[in-house]
């Protein structure tokens, strides 16, 4: 929010001479050929503007060069800013609502279809045979790519971390193996110097 912020005064802040970079911004997130073409249209734009107002021969630049050059970069920085911000937003919108529907969400369970009880035939008919609906099974949740990647992940850290870490028992075959703490709790008469 703070980027779309910074980006969408940036031309208004500059007087529109900063446009390009607003632009630019823009076709590297959308990555669509317009918005490329329209930062080339952006820069050519400005420099024709600047162009303009260093081609007014009068000493103050109040010539009719000098008014459109800068009247020019002012509606094109004001241009600029204004599409940045309905195409940023609608790619964000876009973009959202896409993730809101990924495929790998688990779908809805089947509804519940009470069970029916046998009925008793009437007096001297014989019993009708009623099918029951079996209820189809829900279709197991897909589950996301990520987890798959971080349960792998997590196994590779795990049997690293068995690899590094020395075992905390002694070896039992061993009997020269000397008890570390003699005094410990739970070693009553383990000890060989009583």
């Amino acid at each position: 929010m703070a980027l779309r912020v910074l980006f969408a005064l940036l031309p208004v802040l500059s007087c529109g001479f900063l446009g390009w970079g607003t632009m630019l911004r823009l076709a590297v997130v959308t990555r669509r050929p317009r918005d490329w073409w329209l930062l080339a249209v952006n820069c050519v734009l400005t420099v024709g503007w600047v162009a303009l107002i260093g081609a007014d021969p009068t000493p103050e630049t109040n010539g009719w060069q000098g008014n459109t050059g800068a009247f020019g970069v002012i509606i094109t920085g004001f241009l600029t800013c204004v599409y940045f911000l309905v195409a940023d937003i609608q790619h964000h919108s876009a973009a959202r609502a896409a993730a809101m529907t990924a495929p790998w969400y688990p779908a809805q369970p089947a509804p519940y279809v009470p069970q029916q009880q046998p009925q008793r035939p009437a007096y001297g008919y014989p019993p009708v045979q009623q099918q029951t609906p079996t209820p189809t099974p829900a279709p197991a949740p897909a589950t996301p790519p990520r987890i798959g990647q971080v349960r792998a992940e997590l196994d590779e850290l795990s049997e690293l971390l068995r690899k590094q870490t020395p075992h905390p028992h002694p070896n039992p075959q061993n009997p020269t193996a000397q008890n570390p703490n003699p005094h410990a709790p739970g070693n009553d008469g383990e000890d060989p110097a009583r």
